[in-house]
C-alpha cells in the first residue's frame, strides 16, 4: 500500500526548489522539535522506525499541507499519545 509520501514516478507537484539557504532551521520551534525528537529517541521512548511510520501515516491532505518539521511534530505527538505518555488531544491548539 503506497502512502502519500511515496511519490516516486508521480507528476504534477511542480518544480522542486533545490537552493540551499544554509540554515538548518527557519524558526526556533523547528530546532526544538528536532531536539525533542533526538531526546525521545535517545531515551528509548520510541525508535526511528516508529517515528517514520508515524509521520508517514498522516492523512494525505495534512501531510501535503504540512512543513517538514510540522510533520515531525505530528509524528512525535502521535507516538506520545499511542504510548500513553500524553492524553489524546492534550497538545491540540
Amino acid at each position: 500500500m503506497a502512502r502519500i509520501n511515496d511519490v516516486g514516478g508521480m507528476q504534477g507537484f511542480g518544480a522542486l526548489d533545490t537552493t540551499d539557504d544554509g540554515e538548518p532551521f527557519h524558526a526556533d520551534w523547528e530546532a526544538r522539535v528536532f531536539g525533542l525528537n533526538r531526546a525521545l529517541v535517545a531515551q528509548g521512548v520510541y525508535n526511528l522506525d516508529e517515528f517514520r511510520d508515524a509521520v508517514e501515516s498522516m492523512a494525505p491532505a495534512d501531510y501535503l499541507a504540512a512543513s517538514y518539521y510540522e510533520r515531525w511534530f505530528h509524528g512525535i505527538v502521535a507516538l506520545l499519545e499511542r504510548k500513553g505518555l500524553i492524553a489524546a488531544g492534550e497538545l491540540d491548539d
